[in-house]
């Protein structure tokens, strides 16, 4: 058995930087690592629509722009399959599977789907496609026999429900499914960026974005307004690093030589961090700094966007030869499946043999 990866994002909206940070450059540098023999990366529409049924345009008109981000990005579809969750029909069959292999009770216990619940405010009028999220996401990794799958921390309860899924489907049929690892982000900045007001999460609804595809003008504006020490009035006054919205972007993308080309006052991030809590560090000066290391980042993907953009045919090529490249992946899968779970019927050449001679002896 290879290494293989599969990952992906609900097409809901434009992808962020918190994306970029928290996945998406990783994605990049796996892909490119040589060190996977498949790398699956898929456009779960399916799953956005479980919260957005009633709006299925924005679902659709998302498709686009979520390929676009991951191209623009660098994902190379030479080297990895990028696909579309709705256009692989057994992905619905192994989740009625898993159905029965899963309580209510421990759906019901697993944080992720609490947190999500609670922040759309469904209380008892939850979608049952969304409150069965944790089962769909198991269809998705095991479909692929994925070894590996990168995702954020708060994934991780998404993940150990998949690998219960998985044992508990190999302990009552019989070895057929990757138990799979996950994969979080080497930088501690990236587990979860925080929106440009200093709140905890990236939301479109906020307002707090920044986006791969926003021009350079944007980003700068949406930098200058960020969030940083409200204590810290004047330049004089001493500055907290810790909560800074600011600094904890530095720590999610600069390097050292970024000082070099853009503020040379200093050497490393540590050095800039100690001379803000001293004082006499004025906010204006970190966030041009900021400015400067994030477009020189964004703007390689700016370029590539544009280049996409103006061959929307090609990308949606692209889209259609993987999804069929991930459905020939899952049919192999779910034939293991139903063998193991022996309802393959006109396949199992043994039953068919052993009924004939049931009912030849009874003449």
């Amino acid at each position: 058995m290879g290494k293989i990866i599969l990952t992906g994002d609900r097409p809901t909206g434009k992808l962020h930087i918190g994306h970029y940070v928290g996945s998406l450059k990783r994605r990049v540098e796996l892909q490119n690592s040589g060190e996977f023999d498949e790398i699956f990366i898929m456009i779960a529409d399916a799953q956005a629509l479980t919260d957005n049924a009633d709006n299925p345009e924005k679902v659709r008109q998302n498709i686009i722009e979520v390929a676009l981000d991951y191209l623009a990005c660098g994902l190379d579809p030479k080297k990895c399959t990028l696909f579309i969750q709705s256009q692989i029909a057994e992905l619905t069959e192994l989740s009625f599977y898993y159905m029965n292999l899963v309580t209510v009770s421990r759906l019901q216990r697993n944080p992720t789907v609490k947190s999500e619940i609670a922040m759309r405010n469904f209380e008892t009028s939850i979608p049952v496609g969304f409150f069965t999220y944790p089962i769909s996401q198991a269809a998705d990794i095991t479909a692929f026999q994925a070894t590996t799958v990168p995702v954020g921390e708060d994934q991780e309860p998404m993940l150990e429900q998949t690998r219960e899924i998985v044992r508990k489907f190999n302990s009552v049929y019989g070895e057929a499914l990757v138990e799979p690892e996950i994969l979080l982000p080497d930088n501690k900045a990236c587990l979860r960026l925080p929106g440009t007001d200093g709140k905890a999460k990236m939301s479109k609804s906020l307002g707090n974005c920044i986006y791969l595809s926003d021009s350079e003008d944007e980003v700068k504006k949406k930098i200058m307004s960020m969030y940083t020490d409200p204590n810290h009035i004047q330049v004089s006054d001493p500055g907290e690093v810790e909560g800074n919205t600011v600094f904890t972007y530095l720590d999610a993308f600069c390097k050292d030589e970024d000082f070099v080309k853009y503020l040379p006052d200093y050497k490393n991030l540590d050095e800039l961090k100690d001379h803000y809590r001293r004082g006499g560090l004025g906010d204006v000066k970190v966030k041009r700094f900021l400015n400067s290391v994030l477009q020189a980042e964004l703007e390689p993907i700016r370029q590539r966007r544009k280049e996409y953009e103006a061959n929307i045919p090609y990308v949606f090529q692209i889209l259609k030869e993987g999804s069929e490249k991930a459905a020939a992946a899952a049919a192999n899968t779910l034939r293991g499946v139903k063998a193991a779970m022996k309802i393959n019927y006109f396949d199992d050449m043994e039953l068919i043999e052993e009924q004939s001679k049931k009912y030849q002896s009874q003449e």
